[in-house]
């Protein structure tokens, strides 16, 4: 489903942030992307999903080249992913319903079906009683919870997260990842990086050092 081979990304200045990587993550694995702070991790995810092109090398996404693909066509392969990241992101002038609604208007889905939608994404993620509520009056645990049923409304076959757990105690981080195995169990692919790797049944872990995968 996901494939990297001999991948290179170098950013302006010479700053090489991933060397040589060759990968395959399967449909409904568990990865977890782990390594010190600009190890590369975020740049690898931000090449799965499109957001930065390789330097050389090819990105196959169900057998897709990423790297190949028209400018406006990135849209349509995003709509594949859900993205998940420590900042949250979210809308602080909308409440959590229309935060978690914006995916779907983008992609044109409205009225009755988007509002099915967004209320089975809050209820998945234990909010649907703050349907109402601003993100600001929302614990950080909760925030995460809440771009987690924005992520994954569009009903994603992958699942992005970056250092989603990073800001959270030990209680809302153990209650983030076990809303993530349930997703995994259903099906969906998901690539999670993170410098504290939890113990995770069926999950495997990939270590980038100085851009470069370990073996």
């Amino acid at each position: 489903m996901i494939r990297f081979d001999q991948v290179n990304k170098r950013y302006p200045g010479s700053y090489e942030a991933l060397k040589h990587i060759s990968l395959e993550i399967t449909q409904g694995e568990l990865v977890f992307l782990t390594g010190h702070s600009g190890a590369g991790k975020s740049t690898l995810l931000k090449l799965i999903a499109g957001i930065e092109r390789p330097t050389s090398g090819t990105v196959l996404i169900n057998n897709q080249n990423v790297s190949k693909l028209r400018t406006a066509a990135l849209p349509y392969l995003r709509r594949k992913f859900g993205l998940i990241f420590q900042d949250h992101k979210l809308l602080y002038d909308r409440n959590c319903f229309d935060n978690v609604a914006l995916p779907l208007y983008i992609n044109g889905v409205t009225g009755s079906e988007a509002g099915k939608r967004i209320r089975a994404a809050l209820d998945k993620v234990g909010l649907l009683g703050k349907e109402k509520s601003m993100p600001i009056t929302l614990s950080g645990g909760e925030q995460q919870r809440l771009a987690i049923a924005r992520a994954v409304v569009s009903r994603p076959s992958i699942l992005i997260a970056d250092e989603p757990t990073g800001n959270l105690d030990e209680e809302y981080a153990s209650e983030i990842m076990s809303i993530f195995y349930a997703f995994q169990q259903v099906g969906v692919t998901i690539v999670i990086a993170t410098h504290d790797v939890p113990h995770v049944e069926n999950s495997r872990t990939l270590t980038l050092n100085h851009g470069e995968l370990q073996a």
